[in-house]
């Protein structure tokens, strides 16, 4: 059974969860530690002879060092490029945090020191109409590790998602700044607030990358506040 599982959630959509989660999977590698990572909903899926592929899902399934089929990766997944529970409903199907957990406690089977679950969206991405992909990570009971997409606003929408991740019961296990907007105004100052409010620590400052891989992602990440005892 996998020995430590974090799930990863960023402040909203396109803040680089995946690319910070394929990093946190390489960094490990790099430790000698066996990894495993799924990204149980995808929306956002191209058809292959193969089925339907998600473009993160097959970066953790590439980076990962135990090598899970692709169902196995990405249970679920969607083609449209909208909110999972809308795809969904699109296709006449209902999304359930139960089911969705028992698929990630599947993988957290596997033999491995390192498992990243990936998120969807924010903290709060709907699977029906009272179920969040939150419930998930709440059946799971996985400490979180929050990437937080460094632009205007970064600092109330981080505020809000610890706020959320707390009161759902969950510890905030580290956070990362990922600086998505290359000339973003007062970068420094605001990043020094998130460090000043948040008592997790931050496990990396992830410059903004023109060619970024998971390995060079994992070349600013610092482990070893995760790999004490949960």
């Amino acid at each position: 059974m996998a020995k430590r599982t974090f799930f990863v959630a960023g402040t909203d959509t396109d803040m680089g969860k995946t690319l910070v989660s394929a990093g946190l999977l390489a960094a490990a590698n790099q430790q000698g530690l066996s990894t495993v990572g799924v990204k149980p909903v995808a929306a956002g899926c191209e058809k292959t002879e193969a089925g339907l592929r998600n473009s993160d899902a097959l970066l953790l399934q590439q980076t990962a060092s135990i090598k899970l089929s692709y169902e196995q990766v990405n249970p679920i997944a969607f083609e449209s490029p909208i909110a999972p529970h809308i795809a969904a409903q699109l296709l006449g199907r209902r999304l359930d945090a139960d089911r969705i957990a028992a698929l990630c406690r599947g993988v957290m089977m596997q033999p491995a020191d390192f498992m990243i679950i990936e998120g969807a969206g924010g903290w709060r991405v709907p699977l029906n109409n009272r179920q969040t992909l939150a419930d998930v990570a709440k059946l799971l009971r996985t400490p979180v590790i929050l990437v937080v997409g460094m632009k205007l606003g970064c600092i109330s929408h981080t505020l809000l998602t610890v706020e959320a991740i707390v009161k759902d019961g969950l510890r905030l296990a580290g956070w990362v700044a990922n600086q998505i907007e290359p000339q973003m105004s007062c970068y420094d100052e605001n990043l020094e607030t998130l460090k000043s409010m948040l008592s997790a620590p931050l496990l990396a400052e992830v410059p903004h990358l023109e060619a970024c891989s998971a390995e060079k992602v994992a070349s600013y990440i610092d482990l070893a506040s995760l790999m004490t005892d949960q």
